[in-house]
């Protein structure tokens, strides 16, 4: 099999659009608690956004050459899925991908690597997530893997999943299973609406919810 695999089947463009206003914590609710990358992957800046069709990459440790690939075949929408062999001491990427990027139409950047230009790139409103900030220089010599299924975060990421990320992290929806868990996001979204109109009007948590048992069952009476 290539190691470079340019066709692939991506998330629909009306799958990305449906997810994009959604929160990162309501997805994983909604995907049965799972697809939520670890703590590690952490936001760039405050207050980004991102929602798009992962194209995965892995590197050799400090190699950046298959993210310059990466970047060549992206096409508008993909978000860039990164596995850089457990070697966070470098900056994998900066300022000149980001421009490249951004150019290409990437929808952002999730890796469990080193990146650097941190106050640049989020000046420019790219949106990455990654697991450290490093300025050493990487070399571009070795041939890694692009769009072969690569694990970020603790979560395993296959070409084309959607993958959609915020303040509070970043989640990842196997591509089958897109249409299931909008529903159930989509559907999570109007019940929580209505218990916060609930509370709003002076109503607990602990009845709404049901939790006031939880606590007699603890001999606790409030």
């Amino acid at each position: 099999m290539s190691r470079i695999i340019r066709d692939i089947q991506r998330a629909p463009a009306d799958m990305i659009a449906a997810f994009a206003p959604l929160g990162a914590a309501t997805i994983y609710e909604s995907n049965e608690q799972s697809g939520a990358m670890d703590h590690t992957i952490r936001p760039n800046g405050w207050g980004q956004h991102m929602c798009g069709s992962a194209l995965t990459v892995r590197c050799f440790p400090a190699d950046n050459l298959m993210l310059h690939a990466a970047i060549a075949i992206a096409q508008p929408g993909d978000v860039i899925v990164a596995d850089v062999g457990g070697l966070l001491d470098a900056g994998y990427w900066g300022e000149i991908t980001t421009v490249a990027a951004m150019a290409k139409g990437v929808a952002g950047l999730v890796i469990a690597g080193g990146t650097r230009d941190r106050e640049v790139i989020v000046k420019r409103g790219f949106p990455v997530w990654s697991s450290a900030l490093c300025m050493r220089a990487t070399v571009k010599k070795n041939l890694g893997w692009i769009n072969h299924p690569v694990s970020v975060g603790g979560v395993t990421v296959n070409p084309g999943d959607l993958v959609l990320g915020d303040d509070d992290g970043v989640v990842v929806v196997a591509r089958e299973r897109l249409a299931e868990v909008l529903a159930r996001a989509q559907a999570k979204e109007a019940s929580e609406a209505e218990v916060m109109r609930r509370l709003q009007e002076g109503e607990l948590t602990l009845d709404i919810l049901g939790f006031r048992q939880a606590l007699t069952d603890l001999n606790v009476t409030l």
